[in-house]
């Protein structure tokens, strides 16, 4: 029917534009620290069943197959690719790359709240702390960490402790304290938050804290960075794709709404 067409042609157009969307947000953050891809998810809604496979006819015969016609699709997730991206070295001391699992720990300095991030741009802030960020807005690191005054050099191994160098000897570094990564059952779950922040939920389960390196927890590589994992040449062409697809659609309904004013002129 008519009706029919416009439906499941309109539910193509808009799970088209949610994806379309979605590649536009992966693309505008190519360049963006540990950025993580989004991918659209689909699935077909239910079929009005004209006939049902193996029914009966008057004759007693069962059908072979059925008659069933569906009436459009919709976007059941946007899932998130948490597989790692390309190391950038930067040379930078205070540069820090998650390699494996595991994401940083941060704390809002207004609500209290945690997040959890994987971009490892640390910054020294105006009263010491290593802040995720820059160090006028940066969210201070949990646990916390406090670098001494007059310190000339900070050096960060892999298995996240970190020294600090005073008064000129390079000889001698003072340990302080120790990064520390959060794992999650299903990082999937996580809620993004902007700022390449994240939120714990429910369907994220409850944080694992470890040090780096233990219990399969990646490791800290410092004087690098994470770039994003988005692919631009094959986000390109899923692009085209669902622009063509959603231009199929477009024609789906006008086809469906010219048949309809046949209709319509017919019963006049």
């Amino acid at each position: 029917m008519p009706f029919q067409t416009i439906y499941s042609s309109g539910t193509g157009m808009l799970g088209m534009e949610k994806k379309l969307n979605t590649i536009a947000h992966n693309l505008s953050n190519v360049e963006t620290t540990a950025y993580k891809k989004q991918r659209v998810n689909f699935e077909d809604l239910y079929y009005d069943n004209l006939r049902y496979p193996g029914s009966q006819d008057v004759n007693g015969e069962f059908a072979a197959t059925g008659i069933a016609i569906g009436v459009g699709t919709r976007v059941t997730s946007i899932q998130t690719n948490f597989s790692e991206g390309s190391l950038s070295e930067t040379g930078r001391d205070l540069d820090v790359a998650i390699t494996g699992e595991g994401f940083l720990q941060t704390r809002d300095p207004l609500t209290g709240e945690i997040f959890y991030t994987r971009a490892g741009n640390l910054s020294v802030n105006a009263n010491g702390f290593l802040v995720v960020g820059s160090s006028q807005t940066g969210r201070l690191l949990e646990p916390e960490i406090a670098v001494p005054a007059g310190v000339q050099k900070v050096q960060i191994s892999d298995d996240g402790a970190v020294y600090v160098v005073q008064d000129g000897n390079v000889d001698v570094l003072q340990f302080i304290n120790r990064l520390q990564l959060a794992t999650f059952i299903n990082p999937e779950g996580l809620l993004r938050a902007g700022e390449n922040m994240y939120r714990v939920t429910e369907a994220s389960g409850a944080p694992v804290i470890n040090d780096p390196g233990r219990n399969g927890v990646g490791t800290i590589k410092a004087g690098y960075l994470e770039m994003s994992n988005v692919a631009p040449v094959i986000e390109l062409i899923d692009m085209i794709t669902s622009q063509r697809a959603y231009e199929l659609n477009s024609k789906s309904t006008q086809t469906g709404d010219q048949m309809l004013q046949t209709v319509i002129s017919i019963k006049r």
